[in-house]
């Protein structure tokens, strides 16, 4: 039987499952805004996603989030419900998959930003360091195949937009997930914010019926179960194990992935140039999950001798679910 994973690895696994599952999302974004509204897509996974969320809260008998967790339930709502899926799916109208994998690289470094502010994690500067460079690297490499440099246009600024708001999601969602639970996070989310995204998808469908090839219609599927819903279980469990800046940093493989498989769906060029990016964005995240795990280590090591010094019992770690 094998041994369990530490604490920390386990985060790590469980966010790079996460990171995995998200990896597909703008490839198919893609593939369904050929034929549907943004806005249709970006209500109607929505719907899908608190639909499944209704049921797996009923059949497990959750019990109701408490007091200020509504508020905090809604924020995770705005960032990772309305705000990314939305923008995204108006910004991949015009942009492609490569030129959104170039924007959505900076997330890692947002949630990192995020995660200082909203979780008192304090990362040393070759933490930054190392974060900034593999943020520039996964955008210099994303660039590449998007055709060369970013320019500002309006798909850009949603793009940014979305960033912002899915950092804020998951900051906000990786605390929470430790008080009532990874899935429970994500679930009670969706539900809070279905009537809002209900009415967008009624007004979508009257202004534009959705209409696709099987293809797209299993993109935009994929999108409402697996993007909107299954994604976030094992994203929201690895940043509630945490710690929160180290397991974001996973993210950076994702522009990665999210162009090899738009290599392999949309047939976007997949060159050498690839290969080399791919590995340099991959060893740059590495690093930077290795410099945050050795500043967590000390951390506990000081609150180690801290304890054998003192006769007060140190409370436990709130980077342990």
């Amino acid at each position: 039987m094998p041994a369990p994973l530490s604490p920390s690895r386990a985060g790590l696994a469980w966010g790079l499952l996460g990171v995995a599952a998200f990896s597909f999302t703008v490839p198919f974004t893609r593939v369904a805004v050929e034929s549907m509204s943004p806005l249709f897509i970006g209500s109607g996974r929505a719907v899908i996603a608190a639909v499944l969320a209704t049921a797996a809260l009923i059949i497990t008998r959750q019990h109701l989030p408490r007091g200020n967790q509504w508020l905090r339930l809604a924020v995770v709502a705005g960032g990772v419900v309305v705000g990314f899926p939305l923008l995204t799916s108006f910004a991949l109208t015009t942009a492609s998959a490569s030129h959104g994998a170039v924007v959505i690289a900076f997330l890692p470094a947002a949630t990192a930003v995020m995660a200082v502010i909203r979780g008192k994690e304090r990362p040393l500067l070759p933490f930054w360091i190392t974060a900034a460079l593999g943020a520039l690297v996964a955008v210099a490499f994303a660039s590449l195949q998007g055709g060369g440099g970013i320019r500002l246009q309006w798909s850009d600024l949603l793009l940014f937009g979305a960033v912002a708001a899915a950092a804020i999601g998951y900051a906000e969602g990786g605390l929470l997930a430790r008080e009532i639970g990874s899935w429970q996070t994500v679930s009670w989310a969706l539900v809070l914010a279905a009537p809002l995204m209900v009415a967008l998808m009624t007004i979508a469908i009257v202004d534009q019926p959705p209409t696709g090839t099987l293809t797209q219609w299993a993109a935009f599927a994929y999108l409402g179960v697996v993007s909107m819903f299954l994604g976030f279980f094992a994203w929201y469990r690895g940043l509630a194990i945490g710690p929160m800046a180290q397991v974001s940093q996973v993210q950076l493989t994702q522009p990665v992935l999210s162009i090899l498989w738009a290599a392999l769906i949309l047939r976007e060029e997949l060159t050498w140039q690839t290969i080399i990016g791919g590995i340099a964005v991959i060893l740059c995240a590495g690093i930077a999950v290795r410099t945050r795990r050795g500043r967590v280590r000390l951390t506990r090591s000081a609150e180690d001798r801290a304890v054998q010094s003192s006769p007060v019992e140190a409370m436990p770690s709130t980077n342990l679910p």
